[in-house]
C-alpha cells in the first residue's frame, strides 16, 4: 500500500479555501473516480484542515501507479466554468511513502486475520 501526502501550507483565506474545495468536489474527485485503475487501487482520501486554512490531504492507494496516474489526469484537466486559477494554488508538498505499518479501526494490522 502507498500514501501520498499532499500539503498546502497556510495561512490560506476562506477565498482560497472555498476554491480548494470546490475544485476537489466537483472536478478532482469526479475526474479520478471515473478512472477504472485509480478506482480499483484506492483505499481512502482523507483531507485535513487547519484553523489557518492550511490542508493536508492523504491519499492511500494498492500502488504507486494508481497515484501517479491520479496526478497526471488532475494536472491535464480542465477547469469547471467560474474557477478561477488565480485561486488554484500548486499543492507545497505533494510526496509518495510506501505505508509500512497500519492498524485498522480494532488495532488489528491491516492484511492481518482479526
Amino acid at each position: 500500500m502507498f500514501a501520498q501526502l499532499v500539503v498546502f501550507d497556510g495561512p490560506r483565506s476562506a477565498e482560497l479555501v472555498a476554491a480548494a474545495d470546490r475544485a476537489g468536489r466537483e472536478r478532482i474527485m469526479p475526474l479520478v473516480s471515473s478512472d477504472p485503475q485509480i478506482r480499483a487501487a484506492h483505499r481512502g482520501t482523507f483531507v485535513l484542515r487547519r484553523p489557518d486554512g492550511g490542508q493536508v490531504v492523504l491519499i492511500l492507494s494498492d500502488t504507486a501507479e494508481a497515484l501517479q496516474r491520479a496526478e497526471a489526469l488532475i494536472s491535464g484537466s480542465e477547469l469547471l466554468p467560474g474557477e478561477d486559477p488565480v485561486l488554484l494554488r500548486e499543492p507545497d508538498r505533494a510526496d509518495v511513502y510506501e505505508v509500512v505499518y497500519a492498524v485498522d479501526r480494532d488495532y488489528c494490522e491491516i492484511g492481518q486475520p482479526s
